[in-house]
């Protein structure tokens, strides 16, 4: 049985459920649950802190686990990313009083707290700063305040908050993370688990197409088809069959969705109609 470790709280926790569900997969119905067996699917999940994913996963105790980035490269754990999955992403950055620093370079003899410790530290060494890093849980805003540090690194969305502490974020991020599937670095591709977690890699791979991809169909003259699957070339190639009507055919393609508005205006431009656009709720490529 696949043995997956899954965040049972906080941003990854909600999206992280949505897509397992998905994907096919059982989901816990309360959230004091911290184990469920799924046996349809052959699968066990496990509900786990976040920031402990990474460790158990390195420790071979489970097969693969959803995590952010982050987390991952935070916990210095022996695990690997295998797939991004696109949400909860996210942006660190240095933020400090304005004119401490400019770059990562003005950082040599600060001190810089930080709630991801070892991400900064790991980043400050990859650039030869001598820094201090302060570990503190929570919101960092108020280390420069309070004279903890000079400077933070935090994760920076809007930027509102930093702002409303007087503070502003300079140099280059530090790293953008998001939600990712990770596994024990180096584990054998010949365990017999292998097969069950590529066919779970396929799984959320789906999802993931069928989130940026709609269903178009439309009837076009044979005269515009060039035009038109020009416009709607599919992954392959569109479907394309003859009407009843001499001189027209039915078209179908997968189109990205974010761009399905405007195929739509360009097809109805060059004289496509019954224009429809469907969702994808899964599939295999």
């Amino acid at each position: 049985m696949l043995r997956i470790a899954v965040p049972n709280k906080g941003s990854l926790s909600g999206p992280a459920a949505d897509m397992l569900h998905e994907a096919g997969y059982q989901q816990r119905r309360e959230s004091k649950e911290l184990r469920i067996v799924d046996p349809v699917n052959d699968v066990e999940f496990f509900y786990l802190r976040p920031r402990d994913i990474a460790i158990y996963v390195s420790s071979g105790q489970l097969d693969i686990g959803i995590t952010g980035r982050d987390l991952l490269i935070d916990s210095g754990a022996d695990a690997e990313e295998i797939l991004p999955l696109g949400f909860a992403r996210s942006t660190f950055r240095f933020a400090s009083k304005p004119g401490t620093a400019n770059g990562v370079e003005d950082l040599k003899g600060k001190t810089v707290a930080t709630s991801y410790e070892g991400i900064v530290a790991g980043h400050l060494a990859d650039n030869g700063i001598d820094a201090a890093v302060v570990h503190l849980d929570g919101a960092v805003e108020t280390a420069i305040e309070l004279g903890v540090a000079e400077v933070i690194a935090d994760v920076v969305e809007t930027g509102t908050s930093l702002r409303n502490a007087g503070l502003e974020v300079f140099g280059e991020p530090i790293m953008k993370s998001e939600a990712v599937v990770i596994r024990r670095t180096g584990a054998d591709a010949e365990e017999a688990a292998e097969s069950k977690v590529q066919q779970f890699l396929r799984r959320l791979q789906g999802v993931l197409v069928a989130r940026t991809y709609v269903m178009m169909d439309y009837d076009c003259r044979v005269e515009q088809l060039e035009k038109a699957v020009a416009l709607t070339p599919g992954l392959e190639s569109p479907t394309v069959s003859p009407l009843h009507n001499e001189g027209w055919v039915a078209v179908r393609a997968m189109v990205p969705a974010k761009e399905a508005q405007r195929i739509m205006d360009d097809l109805y431009d060059i004289g496509a109609r019954a224009i429809l656009t469907t969702a994808i709720h899964a599939c295999r490529l």
